[in-house]
């Protein structure tokens, strides 16, 4: 509480600020912006604050170590093709290593086996010799090979490395631990030791919610290979991820000023305790933004006034310096009797995010509908969903909601028995994307 005062009566210094601003780092640019920055005067009403963290790009020789378990399944399923193609993907991502790096590889089955114990880069033929072992046969301890992944990880778990399990699975987790609960709390537990989980599903078999929800609560990237073709190309993105960290252990504070009220957090986990809301954040990659969406309630305020809307303080770990780093802005509004005005003045690219997650939501309640049998009522969610979007889109002119629009409608036309297995790994992919503003 003394922490909220304090950031509190530093706000409030700098009242007379703009009503977004962006601040830079040697790592990263903050950007904080609200919806509608000009607001009716004498009404209570809602505005979204969009906090955006923009990782800038690194030059090579400053690009942090990576600690990596490569954590693939092995199980009867896995025969031919596709356990082919993952020792492809494995041996193009040693390729990519750099001698400080560290590798380790755990297979599973029926219970998990160290392939590679994690070792530092420098021999990579070795590494290759221990991949091109891998043989399938089995069930799937899905749970029991991401443990022991995260067992070889923290052997080498530096704050100065980037610390990630890449898990590849095409079954049900049927042997141990298997529900998504389960395995969200292991994410969970992995993401406070600041190892993020990438979850790639190959093929129809999968448990896309189990996968997502792991991904999720560590804060790593989520995929839908359809086919073991895919692979590669999915691990190409994942290395190109993990090779661009610019900054890990990200907290975001947001403060509403003087009866500002947060109301909830769209897309991503947050604390929120009286007017003090915080988002975790595993890593942030050069290139790529990723951003918080608040939806705050503002009280009545007098015409012709600006006042200080909410505080934005951001503290993160620098790989390169291994210190802590912080960052803060603010935001405010002015206050008219013009709805023109605020109409003209609303920011378009906060009103898209904001859009995008409301129907995210809605497509997540489709999701359930089908679940539950009622695909009519599925499909006219989507349908509705789709129209809103249109409507939405050209009012913003508005390539990605145009773009959403149109997967909606796809997406009602694929709720038949035959094409669901499919259609709700795809929807659940696509969903997870938009929350994470994941970049494949």
């Amino acid at each position: 509480m003394r922490y909220l005062k304090l950031l509190s009566i530093v706000f409030i210094i700098f009242f007379g600020m703009p009503m977004s601003i962006t601040v830079q780092a040697d790592q990263i640019q903050l950007n904080a912006a609200l919806s509608t920055p000009v607001m009716l005067a004498d009404k209570k009403q809602t505005v979204f604050l969009r906090v955006g963290l923009t990782g800038l790009l690194l030059k090579k020789q400053k690009v942090a170590p990576i600690n990596v378990a490569l954590v693939i399944d092995k199980s009867g399923s896995m025969q031919g093709e596709k356990i082919r193609r993952a020792k492809d993907a494995a041996i193009m991502a040693v390729e990519r290593l750099r001698k400080n790096d560290i590798i380790s590889v755990v297979t599973y089955a029926h219970h998990a086996d160290i392939l590679l114990p994690a070792t530092k880069a420098t021999n990579p033929n070795q590494i290759v010799a221990a991949i091109n072992k891998l043989e399938a046969g089995g069930q799937t301890a899905l749970y029991d090979g991401v443990e022991k992944g995260a067992k070889e990880v923290r052997k080498f778990s530096d704050r100065k490395r980037v610390n990630r399990i890449v898990l590849v699975s095409d079954g049900l987790a049927n042997v141990g631990p298997k529900t998504a609960k389960e395995l969200g709390a292991l994410g969970a537990s992995l993401g406070e030791e600041s190892i993020a989980v990438t979850t790639i599903g190959l093929g129809l078999g999968y448990n896309e919610d189990l996968m997502t929800q792991l991904a999720e609560k560590s804060d790593g990237n989520h995929a839908f290979a359809e086919n073991a073709a895919d692979l590669v190309r999915f691990f190409d993105h994942e290395f190109r991820d993990i090779f661009s960290v610019v900054a890990q252990e990200v907290t975001v504070t947001i403060i509403g000023v003087k009866g500002v009220r947060p109301i909830r957090v769209l897309g991503r986990d947050a604390e929120i305790q009286d007017q003090q809301v915080s988002v975790k954040l595993n890593q942030l990659y050069g290139g790529q933004e990723k951003y918080v969406l608040l939806e705050l309630e503002v009280p009545p305020t007098k015409p012709n006034v600006e006042r200080v809307i909410a505080g934005v303080a951001v503290v993160y770990r620098n790989l390169g310096a291994d210190t802590s780093e912080r960052l803060s802005s603010m935001v405010s509004a002015t206050f008219t009797d013009s709805p023109k005005l605020v109409e003209e003045k609303t920011n378009a690219a906060v009103m898209t995010a904001a859009i995008e997650q409301l129907a995210v939501e809605k497509n997540e309640l489709a999701v359930k509908r089908r679940d539950e049998g009622k695909v009519k009522e599925a499909r006219k969610i989507l349908m509705d969903n789709a129209k809103f979007l249109a409507e939405e889109a050209a009012k913003y002119e508005s390539k990605s909601l145009e773009e959403l629009s149109k997967t909606n409608k796809i997406d009602a036309q694929n709720l038949d028995e035959k094409r669901w297995k499919r259609q709700r790994k795809l929807m659940r992919g696509e969903q997870y994307r938009s929350k994470k503003q994941q970049n494949y």
